[in-house]
């Protein structure tokens, strides 16, 4: 009974942060709401007792990609003491492809008969980590090297765009200003 509340509670706070993650109007708050969604979804693999899923998600996700997502952030918006805003433009097709995928995974899991089968054997920590070094080598860093080039193209596109639109908040000193510095 009190795994059901305490899976009840989770669930609750991940599903609430998550909305506030899609409808937080600053992009700071948004990171940070999805720092908490994350966590909540580590707490429930270590509830359905995956400690080593649990570990990976705080480590890799909200430890790793919530600061890269911040860095990026603070990297790419302008620091004038404006709120860095996130953009609403096109609500209504979140929600629609929101709503098709998860009608799309009620129908694939009331479709799949759960009673039959032999539950997987147990994987070790050791196993996982000479499966992802050894036979998934090329497949691991090839994610790592596309994780980087999201990366790097975010902060180009974010660049581009503030010279297009004649970024005002590049400090531009006169040239005597500049030899006096060298």
């Amino acid at each position: 009974m009190m795994d059901t509340i305490g899976f009840g509670v989770v669930a609750g706070v991940s599903v609430v942060s998550a909305l506030y993650v899609v409808r937080s109007a600053n992009l700071i708050h948004a990171v940070l709401w999805l720092a908490l969604t994350l966590l909540a979804s580590a707490v429930l693999y270590a509830m359905l007792e995956a400690p080593f899923l649990a570990g990976v998600q705080v480590l890799t996700y909200v430890g790793g990609v919530v600061t890269l997502m911040i860095f990026g952030v603070m990297l790419t918006q302008r620091h004038d003491g404006t709120v860095a805003a996130a953009s609403n433009v096109r609500n209504w097709a979140g929600v629609a492809a929101a709503i098709a995928l998860c009608t799309l995974l009620f129908v694939a899991v009331g479709r799949s008969d759960l009673t039959t089968g032999t539950p997987p054997p147990a994987t070790t920590t050791t196993e996982i980590g000479r499966s992802l070094l050894d036979e998934h080598l090329v497949a691991f860093e090839a994610l790592s090297l596309l994780l980087l080039a999201a990366i790097v193209g975010a902060v180009v596109l974010a660049r581009r765009k503030d010279h297009e639109a004649g970024d005002a908040t590049v400090p531009t000193s006169p040239p005597s200003a500049r030899r006096g510095a060298e």
